[in-house]
């Protein structure tokens, strides 16, 4: 028997405009090539503030103010309708990672729907999900419950698990959103998914 091809690890940060624009294509490129995706939520925060010492993205002279183009620039051409705007207050990113960690451990194949549930709701809808609580009315299928989502963001065990993947993320060399890792190759950026979907095709070089 044909062993199944490794997932595709994907990495990304909620905050990250880019990491919504490739969750929306990840799964797609995944499957072209009979992968399937392994979520995983980091924290530019810790990878961009703590470990590498660097400003915000929007905070960096020269490069927010094209960054802000770019992200309207590319959501034009997708066709995607952002409510929320890259110069927007950030939120808390804590409460729907450790969610996503959560949910990763527990309910495996209900990750894409969680993930794809917060992505839609912080950046199409404009919504604030810094709290466990405003997790609660997100559209999940069961038994992702808005209740048993809550509880979940504000474990201990929610907390830890997190903390583990993103130090897992840290030792692999993850340091921006979004990353995507084929059979321990890395690729870092949006603009990275074609040649991810080449390397795919024509099994690296």
């Amino acid at each position: 028997m044909t062993a199944m091809p490794a997932p595709l690890q994907f990495h990304f940060d909620f905050i990250s405009p880019y990491g919504y624009f490739a969750s929306l294509r990840i799964e797609a490129l995944a499957a072209r090539h009979g992968r399937t995706v392994d979520w995983h939520a980091m924290l530019l925060g810790v990878s961009v503030l703590k470990v590498m010492g660097l400003k915000p993205l929007m905070d960096t002279p020269l490069k927010g103010d094209y960054t802000e183009r770019d992200v309207l620039r590319y959501a034009r051409e997708i066709g995607i309708n952002l409510k929320r705007q890259p110069r927007d207050p950030v939120m808390n990113p804590l409460p729907s990672a450790r969610a996503l960690a959560w949910v990763r451990r527990y309910h495996p194949d209900r990750t894409a729907a969680l993930a794809h549930a917060i992505y839609g709701a912080y950046w199409g809808e404009g919504r604030d999900l810094s709290t466990p609580e405003s997790l609660a009315d997100l559209p999940l299928p069961g038994p992702l419950e808005g209740d048993t989502m809550a509880q979940a963001a504000a474990s201990e065990e929610a907390a830890a698990l997190l903390r583990a993947d993103v130090d897992a993320a840290l030792k692999c060399g993850v340091f921006g959103s979004p990353t995507v890792v084929v059979d321990g190759e890395m690729f870092w950026g949006l603009d990275k998914l074609d040649q991810v979907d080449r390397w795919l095709t024509r099994g690296g070089w």
